[in-house]
């Protein structure tokens, strides 16, 4: 089995880049001359999925002008949260509320993909539908982080997330999900980290262990520095 939908959140007000996302939205910035938006795209389309969901709602106008003036070739669809944020859980649960697809794969484009995470992926695609799971993260040890400010927010054995002492794993940004996760959700704001709570709570929130140096866009002092990479 493959995964045939990717969801990208790009509904944020990034304000810890305030002033650039006064005016531009976090996505849309670029780094080495190309936005965060379009490398996650790229990465998409590398790992061979065509259909693509996008949700806005900060400056919401740039997205569908950017999409719009780019030939990615794909099946784009913009989703709006609506008159109010969704936070990360609604948002995903908006888009996928569009479509009669079960498993997704979503993306922050706040991370630099490239294809360097490919294999990775792949691997975590095929133990997600091998162990028939519902929901699994990708995380990297906090030591191959970039940003060095960022904490742990899980521990990870045999594939199994906890949340105990010494937490050494950042999630870094892709997820693979089913729709079952939300079930009796109806579309409101709320954030996956409470999905992701309830899910460690019943042993059946996984992990994948990535081994790539991790490139996080967090804040302007981060945003200098990847420019000079």
């Amino acid at each position: 089995m493959k995964i045939n939908t990717a969801l990208i959140l790009c509904a944020g007000f990034g304000k810890r880049l305030n002033p650039i996302t006064l005016t531009k939205p976090k996505p849309l910035i670029k780094i080495k001359e190309v936005t965060m938006l379009e490398k996650s795209i790229n990465f998409i389309k590398e790992m061979g999925i065509n259909k693509i969901y996008i949700n806005t709602f900060h400056l919401k106008e740039h997205f569908l002008n950017f999409i719009k003036n780019k030939n990615f070739n794909l099946d784009i669809h913009i989703v709006e949260d609506g008159e109010s944020i969704l936070d990360t859980g609604g948002g995903i649960l908006n888009m996928i509320s569009h479509t009669s697809e079960d498993d997704f794969i979503v993306l922050n484009p706040d991370t630099i993909w490239s294809n360097k995470y490919r294999d990775e992926i792949i691997k975590m695609e095929e133990i997600y539908f091998s162990k028939k799971l519902e929901h699994i993260l990708l995380l990297v040890n906090k030591n191959l982080s970039f940003d060095q400010s960022l904490t742990g927010d899980f521990n990870l054995s045999n594939n199994l997330i906890t949340k105990k002492n010494n937490l050494d794993f950042i999630y870094i940004g892709c997820q693979i999900l089913n729709k079952k996760i939300f079930k009796n959700q109806t579309i409101s704001k709320f954030s996956i980290l409470n999905t992701w709570n309830k899910l460690i709570d019943e042993k059946k929130l996984y992990g994948f262990e990535s081994k790539q140096k991790f490139y996080h866009l967090t804040d302007l002092n981060i945003f200098n520095k990847l420019k000079d990479l």
